[in-house]
């Protein structure tokens, strides 16, 4: 049960607020980005996402750079608040296509709507697009997607010019296209988080992938589809050694740590052939997630070399090299380097090594 929820830009703009049970004071959205933004000078650097602040207990979390805040003065379950603001915000994407200030702005009303039937009196009632559709009348207005990245964090890496256009899965699901036809399109994106430690001298000490199967349908009926996996997947290591699949019989093989599933997903098959049944509903949703730890070739490899310069002074140079072909081109690189916060100045060397890049950032 949430008393409030409300929507804030990265300047504190309150964009959209609904009070289900007026519980709580009015000046909570100012309350909770005064508290958000200073939080830094407590010395515990950035805010948690649950925190309390007078008795008010505050949910947070951050989507395309929007921050989707629920409050209460009861205790509810932390995770269960966290996910359902994850979920509102997936809706919202749905039926308006693209998420950003500009977007809410000129569908506040069919937010609003939206919001109306989530939520009743602070209790949630569905979070299904599929199910909004036979109370939600609003049609959507179009936001202009000229302006918005073409390449998204599903297409960090592209080869040649064989990509879709970045504003083809940017319209809302509701929405026909013009002339009234339906869009009978779907999309699957693989995302993957890669985490790896290196050592000073280049040697990988961890590595871990956490991945998600994405999908967004714009089918109508409802069909059931069926998605292929890689036969050799293998979920859990069966007691054997990790290093048992690098041999030559087992070199195709994708070992999983652990992996769950979307609820309209059917395992019926999977055990046999690794194919996932489900009837996609309407929206963006996620068709799997998983946890991977097996031993795999990173797409770059960072070398730090630091040397004393003096006293005072120290010299770091970071080496990064494209460990993909030279077809593949990487965009949006960002290399970060944490520094002490004494540090006066810096001046960060950084090469990059047989690596076709698009646009890179440096911070430091």
């Amino acid at each position: 049960m949430i008393s409030q929820f409300f929507v804030l830009s990265q300047r504190g703009d309150n964009i959209v607020f609904r009070d289900y049970r007026g519980e709580v004071p009015k000046g909570s959205a100012e309350i909770f980005f005064r508290k958000v933004k200073f939080w830094k000078e407590d010395g515990e650097g950035d805010a948690p996402p649950v925190f309390n602040v007078d008795g008010v207990n505050y949910f947070h979390v951050k989507v395309a750079g929007l921050l989707f805040v629920a409050t209460t003065r009861v205790n509810v379950s932390p995770s269960l608040v966290l996910e359902l603001l994850q979920r509102i915000a997936r809706v919202i994407k749905d039926y308006l296509g693209i998420l950003n200030e500009d977007s809410l702005r000129k569908n506040f009303v069919l937010v609003y709507e939206l919001l109306d039937e989530v939520i009743d009196f602070g209790y949630v009632q569905t979070t299904s697009t599929e199910v909004l559709k036979s109370y939600v009348f609003n049609e959507p207005i179009v936001v202009d997607a000229a302006r918005l990245p073409t390449l998204g964090p599903a297409s960090i890496f592209m080869q040649g010019t064989k990509r879709m256009p970045g504003t083809a899965v940017t319209k809302s699901v509701v929405a026909n296209e013009p002339g009234g036809r339906k869009r009978e399109e779907i999309f699957v994106d693989i995302i993957e988080k890669i985490s790896v430690t290196f050592s000073s001298s280049g040697y990988i000490l961890t590595s871990e992938i956490d991945g998600t199967i994405q999908m967004k349908s714009y089918l109508t009926g409802n069909p059931e589809i069926r998605l292929a996996l890689n036969e050799e997947l293998s979920i859990g290591r069966g007691g054997r050694s990790i290093y048992d699949y690098n041999s030559s019989t087992g070199s195709g093989t994708v070992i999983l740590d652990d992996c769950n599933f979307h609820e309209s997903v059917h395992l019926d098959s999977f055990d046999i052939d690794r194919t996932l049944t489900l009837v996609p509903p309407d929206g963006e949703f996620p068709v799997m997630n998983y946890r991977m730890t097996q031993e795999f070739k990173p797409p770059f490899r960072i070398n730090a070399l630091i040397e004393e310069a003096g006293a005072l002074r120290a010299e770091v140079i970071l080496k990064v090299r494209a460990e993909f072909p030279s077809s593949i081109t990487a965009n949006t690189i960002q290399v970060q380097m944490p520094l002490p916060p004494y540090t006066t100045r810096y001046v960060l060397l950084i090469l990059f090594l047989f690596c076709k890049v698009e646009w890179t950032r440096y911070i430091a």
